[in-house]
Parts: structure tokens; sequence; C-alpha cells
């Protein structure tokens, strides 16, 4: 603790005053910030909100699409209150860590119940809520009241350690008390949503986590990493966690006579856990224990071969099994019985929201359709 506080002490006591941190800042975000985010226009709780969820480990230019989709479908907290999950969920495929997505649906529902249909105006009501943290409750604050509330996500973890030459991993119990007391010191007295702005597109747009421009950061000057040479080995990285390695077998069951068009059949997930709550196939861990949990001959069925999906902690071997027509007539009794499985069209238009890679099996097998090929 006592080398992280004269990490902190030294550099408040620089050649330049903290307040002229934000100065500095807003001065460069004056001449070179985003100022034409589709959540700056109009600015509002909700769509800070919405936006700042989206935007966790997602990057800005991915963003914006679905946060324009989204506001068409969900523009108030009413209208996102009301919808089913699956419709909540298929507006976020394809953003990944669906979790954000099913907390959302369920904070708006919570605002409807508990707050008037209003998001709190607090940091500690805000906080209470599914999927907000402080540095989101305090980025909503800010941008939608501008009222200066310290932000701590990763562009601003990642300006701060460097300012600092923090040398441990900023994700660590013991540093983020260090960068919340300097995101805190460093706060302007006005203009709130453009230095939260301001400080998120310095950590985007020049102090990136590679090869950051250094030579047109307004903070250089008294940037302890930058004056030590250092901007290249901090922040320092996370430190390696084990990649679980995982074999996934899917059944794939086509209905390829349906007078409606080609048919697939898939299986609503459990509501938590990986891909919780989109329709997947069903699985298993092996090709014998997919057999036996479909009760299927499976001998004559058809392999797609070895697909490989990473996650931040797994790595998929994905192993695709296709059964045709004849599995599904199979499956057509109990089906009707499962309230968990139900058909669905290979159209883009007919489909749920599902995990990346079976969105791009889909799309492979109504190629192969149109071919003839199955």
């Amino acid at each position: 603790m006592g080398r992280r506080k004269a990490q902190l002490d030294d550099s408040l006591s620089g050649s330049r005053a903290v307040g002229s941190f934000s100065a500095r800042l807003l001065a460069w975000w004056d001449q070179h910030g985003r100022k034409d985010l589709p959540w700056q226009h109009p600015r509002s709780p909700y769509r800070v909100w919405v936006s700042e969820i989206m935007l966790q480990q997602t990057q800005v230019g991915t963003v914006i699409p679905y946060f324009e989709r989204w506001m068409l479908r969900f523009p108030n907290l009413q209208a996102l209150a009301s919808a089913s999950l699956d419709e909540v969920l298929s507006h976020w495929a394809g953003l990944g860590y669906y979790a954000r997505a099913r907390n959302l649906h369920k904070a708006a529902q919570a605002c409807v119940n508990e707050h008037a249909g209003e998001l709190p105006t607090s940091a500690a009501e805000l906080s209470a809520l599914p999927g907000i943290g402080l540095s989101t409750a305090n980025a909503i604050i800010s941008q939608a009241s501008d009222t200066p509330s310290a932000v701590l996500d990763g562009n601003v973890r990642r300006v701060l350690a460097r300012h600092l030459a923090l040398q441990e991993w900023p994700g660590s119990a013991a540093a983020q008390d260090t960068l919340w007391q300097a995101a805190e010191q460093r706060l302007p007295s006005t203009r709130g949503a453009d230095y939260t702005q301001a400080i998120m597109d310095l950590g985007a747009l020049l102090c990136t986590r590679s090869r950051p421009r250094c030579s047109e950061c307004p903070l250089r000057d008294d940037c302890r990493a930058f004056t030590q040479g250092l901007q290249d080995d901090l922040p320092a990285p996370k430190p390696t966690t084990k990649v679980a390695q995982r074999d996934v077998w899917w059944l794939v069951v086509l209905d390829t006579r349906s007078q409606s068009g080609p048919r697939i059949l898939l299986e609503k997930r459990p509501p938590s856990g990986i891909w919780g709550g989109l329709w997947s196939l069903p699985e298993a861990a092996s090709r014998e224990e997919l057999q036996q949990l479909s009760g299927m001959d499976l001998s004559q069925a058809r392999l797609l071969g070895r697909r490989s999906h990473r996650l931040s902690h797994i790595a998929m071997s994905i192993y695709p099994v296709v059964m045709g027509s004849s599995g599904a007539r199979q499956v057509e009794s109990s089906v009707q019985q499962a309230a968990k499985q139900a058909w669905y069209g290979l159209e883009a238009g007919q489909l749920p929201a599902m995990p990346r890679p079976l969105a791009v099996l889909v799309s492979q097998l109504r190629e192969e359709l149109t071919g003839g090929k199955v």
C-alpha cells in the first residue's frame, strides 16, 4: 500500500497541478473528441445506460449499428421492460456477453416496478440494478446530468495506470483503490459529461493498448509512463488464466419436407451460464452421449467436421452432426411436447437469437439447401 500511495502522491505533486489534468484533457477533447456518437444526441439517462452496457468489452464502431437498431425497437425503459427476453436477445445477437442483455432487461423491469419507470438518479440506487457497477452508474450520472463523477472503465484505467506508472495489473483490488482515488482527484468542477467522454476518448484514440500516440497526448508532460519510457510496458497485463478445453457435439435435425420451407430444430438454453437464454442445438460432450440423449441412431448421420470457437475461459471444439428429414419425423411428436424445443425456418428473418457459431452454421446450411446439397 505504501508504494501505491507514493505513486499517487508523486504524480499529484508533479510540475502541473491536478486541476490542469482536466483542463488539458477538455481542451484536447474540444478540438479532437468524438461529439457525434448516437447516444449523445439526444443524451438521456436511458440512452447513456444502454450505450455504456453495449460498450463494455466492445468497440464503438461495432456498437453503433446495434445501438441504433435497439433504440428503434426499445426507445425507452417501458418498451424494453415489456418486451420478451427472446426479442431482447434477438436484438443483441452478435454482440456477445449475453448476460449484458439479460441484465438490461431485468434492470428495465426493476425500474418500471420499483422506480416509477425511470432510472434512479443516485449512484447507490443505480449500482443496485442488475449489471450496473459504480463506474457505469457514475457514467450515467455524469453524462445525463453533467455532474462530474469518476468513471473507471477499461480506457480510463489504462490512461490513469500510465499516468501514475502503476506497476500492478489495473484489475487487481489493490490497484483499483489507487485508480479510484486518482479518478476522483482529477475531476473538473464543471462539464461532467464532456470530461467523462474526453477521458474515455483519450484511451480509445490516443492512449491505446498498443502503440500509444504519446506525441499527440495532452497529458504527456507529467505522464510517468511516458517520461520513464514505460508506455509500451504499462498497464501491466492480466495474470494468465487457465483456458478449459471442451468438446461439444451438436445435433442438427433438419426438416426439408415442410411446406413452409426448410426448418431446423432448436433448443432454448437455460437462462444462466454460457449463451444463457439463447436458442441453440441439442448438445452433448461426445457422439455416444448425443446418441443416447436424442434416442436416435446417428451411425448414418453426416458429420460436418470440427469447428473452433473461443470464449474468454473456454476453447470449444464443436462437432455438428446432421440428421435429415427422417430424423425430423422421429422427433416430431416429442418436440410438440417439449416447451424448450421448437422448429424454426432457416431464413434469417425467421430465426431467434442464437450463439455466433450456430448462426454461421445455419447460414452455411441455408446455402447448401439452396444448392440442393442437403
